[in-house]
């Protein structure tokens, strides 16, 4: 029997309604089913409550309700284990989800007889390192961002790839991406979209101050390390646009492909390409269908 662990954002006004139907169409084909104590007492089911850091080898996988930053999170809390994760979209673009609440049957049942693949999704490591000490350290799914505050003026990141200097980048900052965040904010700044099966780490300038800086495509292997410097004091650190860390002047961050991955299901006939036109390409058509009208 197949024991499936469920989490969701309980802030997305179909979770609820999806979660029941769920455990309803899971239970009914004899599935087995876990859910977050909180979650759990909210529906009166307390018997199904495990806190999530016991979900290691009790759940074959888990299904997230929520939207794309609803699994940002979960892969970070799940980076060390390679739980498979199934995604439920019920937020806007659902980039990484790969199920829909209109389909909740259907995708029981691929799952439950196995019709779907396991996609290895490369993350980074990053670490703050301040006068020889390391002071954070976190996974990201995404990216790594290096930003300037609101109102600030412009933060200047100097990169070595491996101990070489790579170069020096004065603007609003740096994103350091993952190919699977290539159609993040990376992308919104000009990153090129990058297959997920490619092995690599992507440098991205954030609203560069000249017109000779260009995203970069760097190997996998490399460590990456970037001292950022200016003349204020509002500097900061992202992990996937959810976690931050407070930066000064002569930071180095230093980021590497991480030995964890995230593992996600996907369906064997849908390839990254179509949900790249149908997502991306097909919110421009829409928009410019109801522009012209």
């Amino acid at each position: 029997m197949q024991t499936i662990g469920i989490l969701v954002n309980k802030g997305k006004p179909k979770a609820r309604v999806v979660l029941k139907e769920l455990i309803l169409l899971l239970e009914e084909r004899g599935a087995g089913v876990l859910l977050e104590p909180e979650t759990a007492a909210s529906l009166d089911r307390n018997e199904l409550a495990l806190p999530v850091n016991e979900f290691p080898g009790r759940v074959n996988l888990v299904f997230v309700l929520g939207g794309d930053g609803t699994l940002l999170g979960v892969a970070r809390q799940l980076a060390t284990q390679q739980i498979p994760i199934l995604g439920f979209n019920l937020g806007h673009l659902g980039f990484l989800s790969e199920a829909e609440p209109d389909s909740l049957s259907s995708a029981v049942d691929r799952v439950l007889s196995g019709d779907y693949t396991i996609e290895h999704r490369l993350m980074l490591d990053a670490e703050v390192v301040r006068d020889g000490r390391t002071l954070e350290k976190s996974v990201a799914l995404n990216d790594v961002g290096i930003a300037k505050g609101s109102f600030s003026r412009m933060i200047t990141s100097t990169v070595f790839m491996d101990g070489d200097y790579l170069g020096t980048y004065s603007g609003d900052g740096m994103i350091v991406s993952t190919p699977t965040g290539s159609t993040a904010y990376s992308l919104s700044c000009g990153g090129p979209i990058v297959w997920p099966g490619v092995p690599c780490i992507l440098l991205t300038p954030i609203c560069p101050h000249t017109l000779t800086s260009r995203p970069m495509v760097l190997p996998a292997e490399c460590v990456l390390e970037i001292k950022v410097s200016a003349t204020h004091r509002d500097l900061g650190l992202t992990i996937d646009g959810q976690l931050g860390y407070r930066l000064k002047v002569d930071d180095i961050i230093r980021v590497r492909a991480s030995r964890s991955v995230t593992s996600l299901i996907k369906w064997k006939e849908r390839t990254f390409f179509e949900v790249v036109r149908k997502k991306l390409q097909g919110e421009q058509e829409s928009t410019g269908l109801e522009e012209r009208t």
